[in-house]
């Protein structure tokens, strides 16, 4: 991998659905003048079908094998803003591959505002049942330790989008 400078090394959001990634990587990489890419709407792409389809007809592990080669192929090492999928962290290998490419940010939310935020969301594979915010609850419990991993955490609830950008840049030193 060439050298980067600080100014230009990409940013990986990491953090549970329904934090606030999709969202914060557009207007942070506007403001930062940076590229934006969505590893699942990149293999959304790739694919010709949703995450959800993905999950149901080849399963999870095939969904985890397809966002490691795009971590591994799917963009360029400098100058993105990359928004992750909330399990692609914790698999085994992935938060220090993201660590070495760049500076891995993680949003955070309290369990009660990712369940307000995506429970009209029919689309995510992993709360399909009805004990959703207990699913919720777990899940984050499971991931906890990767996302505090994070170069820093930034709690989304209650700030709006622009406010957690603010929040990120700062702390980036990229103001």
């Amino acid at each position: 991998m060439s050298q980067t400078s600080d100014n230009y090394k990409n940013i990986y959001l990491i953090g549970f659905m329904g934090t606030g990634k999709s969202a914060v990587s557009r207007g942070l990489a506007n403001r930062l003048g940076y590229t934006r890419i969505d590893v699942d709407e990149g293999i959304v792409a790739q694919e010709g079908q949703s995450v959800a389809a993905i999950f149901a007809e080849k399963g999870e592990a095939h969904f985890r094998a397809l966002e490691r080669t795009f971590i591994d192929h799917g963009h360029p090492e400098q100058g993105v803003v990359v928004s992750c999928g909330g399990g692609l962290p914790v698999q085994p290998g992935m938060f220090e591959q993201l660590e070495a490419r760049g500076d891995v940010v993680a949003l955070l939310a309290e369990p009660e505002t990712i369940f307000a935020r995506i429970r009209a969301d029919t689309t995510r594979p992993l709360l399909t049942d009805k004990n959703s915010l207990q699913t919720i609850r777990t899940l984050l419990n499971e991931r906890r330790d990767v996302y505090q991993s994070a170069k820093f955490q930034v709690w989304t609830d209650g700030l709006s989008v622009e406010a957690v950008v603010d929040a990120v840049c700062e702390r980036l030193g990229r103001l």
